[in-house]
C-alpha cells in the first residue's frame, strides 16, 4: 500500500475555493485502490499562525465537520487530530537534534519574515517565534512518523518536503539503518483555482471568498455579488474571459458546461447566468450542508471519530517510536547492543516488574499462555494446550530456541482478520503463539522486536 498523507491547518472556515481546489480532489483520491490515506487536523501548526484559543477550537470543529460532511470516510482512511498523537512532538525533538540550523535558515517562511523585518528597518528576528522557525521540523515529524510515501502539496510547500527528506536521510545515516521512508512531494499541475468575487484567486487574503456553508439564500446573494463586465442581455459573451463561467465549470457536468457556453454565445444576461450558477452550487452542496449542520450541532460525534482515528494511528506510531528511541540510545539501563533491536534486559531488582508468561484457561478447557512485557502489555497469545504442563513445556521450548532461529522461523506480517500479525514458531511448521492484528508490516516488525526483547528478559532472569 502506498501511503499518502495530507495535513489540514485548523485556522479559518473553508470556502468554495478550498473545496474545489483541495477538499474535493483529496477525498476522491482517498478512494483509490492501493492507497492508504492519512488526513490530520494540524492544530499544532495552527498555533504558529493564530493565538486566539477560541478561534483554534472553533476552526477545528468546523474543518473536521466539513471534511466528514463532504464524504471523507473515517473507516477507509486515517482521520485524526495532530495534538492527539504524543509521538509527533517526541519525534519532532528527535529530529530537531539531527537537523542543521542552516537548513532551517533557508526555509522560505522564515526567510520571508526576516526579509520583511530588514526592509522595515527592524532586527532580523523581530517578532519571529521559534515555532515559525521550527515549523519544517514539525512538518517532517508529521510525515516521517507514518512513513508516508507521498504528500500532496502546493508548489509553495515543496521545500518542506525536501527538508523532511534531508532530515530523514541525516537520521538514517547517523543511526545506521533505513528507519525513515523518504517522502515525495506530489504537486498537482492542474489544480482548479477558483476565482473570487472580484476575479482574482479566491483567497481570504483578498477578502473575496464565498464561504462553503452558506444557506441557499445567502449563497444566492453572494453569487449575485460577483463582478462582471458591462455587456448587456443579448450581447454575445466570451466564456473563456469570464470568471463567472470558470466557477460554473467547476460545478457543472460536461453537458451543462457546453450548454452554458452556447448560452454565453447567445447573449445570456449576467443576472440569469448568476442565478444558474447559484442553483448549480446549491445542488452540489445542499445535502452535505445538512450533514455539516448536524455534525456541528453534535461535536461529540466528531470527537469520537477523531479519538478512534487517533487510536488507530497510534498503533502504528507507538512501536515505531519505541524503535527510534532504542536507535538513539533512549533505552532501559539493562539493555545492551548498538541498536537495541534485540536487546537483552538484565534481571530487575526483587519486586520489580519484568516481562513474563501468564498462563490461563479458556472456556473450552484448553490452556494458553500470554507473553506480556514489563508494563503488562500483551505481545502474543499461544495456541491451546491440553494441560498447564504442556503450556509450560512450550514456553520452555520457545525460550530454549536460539534467538537467530526464532527470527528465522517467525512469520512477521502474516495476513489475518483486521490486518497482519506475528506468528511465533517451534520449528518451521509448528505455530505456537500469535500477536494481535496489526495495521501493517512495519508494525509487525516492531512488534516482533518487542517480543524478542521480552523473551530475552525472561531468559536472562531465569538463568542461574
Amino acid at each position: 500500500m502506498r501511503r499518502v498523507l495530507t495535513g489540514i491547518t485548523t485556522t479559518g472556515t473553508p470556502h468554495l475555493g478550498n473545496y474545489v481546489g483541495a477538499i474535493r480532489p483529496a477525498i476522491a483520491a482517498s478512494r483509490r485502490d492501493g492507497v492508504e490515506s492519512f488526513f490530520f487536523l494540524a492544530d499544532y501548526h495552527a498555533l504558529i499562525k493564530a493565538s486566539d484559543p477560541d478561534r483554534i477550537a472553533r476552526s477545528t470543529l468546523e474543518i473536521a465537520a466539513s471534511w466528514l460532511a463532504l464524504g471523507l470516510d473515517p473507516k477507509r482512511v486515517h482521520f485524526y487530530r495532530q495534538s492527539d498523537i504524543p509521538e509527533i512532538p517526541e519525534l519532532t525533538w528527535l529530529l530537531t537534534c539531527v537537523t542543521a540550523k542552516g537548513l532551517l535558515n533557508r526555509a522560505h517562511a522564515y526567510k520571508a519574515a526576516v526579509d520583511q523585518n530588514l526592509a522595515a528597518g527592524e532586527d532580523a528576528d523581530a517578532g519571529i517565534t521559534a515555532g515559525l522557525y521550527q515549523y519544517p521540523v514539525l512538518m517532517a515529524a508529521d510525515i516521517l512518523l507514518f512513513r508516508a510515501h507521498e504528500v500532496p502539496v502546493g508548489r509553495d510547500q515543496v521545500q518542506h518536503i525536501e527538508i523532511a527528506r534531508d532530515i530523514a536521510q541525516r537520521f538514517n545515516h547517523l543511526y545506521g539503518a533505513e528507519h525513515f521512508v523518504l517522502p515525495e512531494a506530489s504537486v498537482e499541475e492542474h489544480v482548479a483555482v477558483l476565482p473570487g468575487l472580484d476575479g482574482r484567486k479566491m483567497s481570504k487574503s483578498y477578502d473575496n471568498t464565498i464561504p462553503l456553508w452558506l444557506d441557499a439564500k445567502a449563497l444566492r446573494k453572494a453569487v449575485l455579488g460577483i463582478v462582471t463586465n458591462s455587456q448587456g442581455p443579448g450581447e454575445p459573451k466570451d466564456p473563456d474571459d469570464s470568471h463567472l463561467f470558470q466557477i460554473y465549470r467547476a460545478f457543472a457536468t460536461p453537458e451543462e458546461t457546453q450548454a452554458m457556453r452556447e448560452a454565453y454565445a447567445a447573449g445570456i444576461a449576467w443576472g440569469e447566468a448568476k442565478e444558474r450558477l447559484s442553483a448549480l452550487i446549491d445542488r452540489e452542496l445542499a445535502a452535505p450542508r445538512e450533514r455539516y449542520q448536524a455534525l456541528v450541532a453534535n461535536p461529540r460525534e466528531i470527537e469520537l471519530t477523531l479519538e478512534e482515528g487517533a487510536a488507530r494511528v497510534r498503533q502504528i506510531a507507538r512501536p515505531f517510536i519505541r524503535e527510534l528511541r532504542r536507535a538513539v540510545g533512549l533505552r532501559a539501563l539493562g539493555q545492551v547492543g548498538s541498536t537495541g533491536a534485540a536487546a537483552v534486559a538484565a534481571p530487575k531488582p526483587a519486586g520489580g516488574k519484568r516481562a513474563a508468561f501468564k498462563t490461563f484457561r479458556e472456556r473450552d478447557g484448553r490452556f494458553h499462555f500470554r507473553l506480556v512485557d514489563a508494563d503488562g502489555e500483551s505481545l502474543a497469545v499461544s495456541v491451546g494446550f491440553a494441560s498447564p504442563a504442556e503450556a509450560r513445556a512450550a514456553q520452555d521450548a520457545l525460550l530454549a530456541t536460539p534467538a537467530e532461529q526464532r527470527r528465522r522461523d517467525a512469520i512477521i506480517g502474516a495476513p489475518c482478520a483486521g490486518g497482519v500479525r506475528v506468528e511465533l514458531m517451534l520449528a518451521a511448521d509448528r505455530p505456537v503463539a500469535f500477536s494481535d492484528a496489526l495495521p501493517d508490516a512495519d508494525a509487525a516488525r516492531a512488534c516482533f522486536e518487542r517480543i524478542e526483547a521480552a523473551l530475552a528478559e525472561i531468559a536472562t532472569a531465569a538463568a542461574p
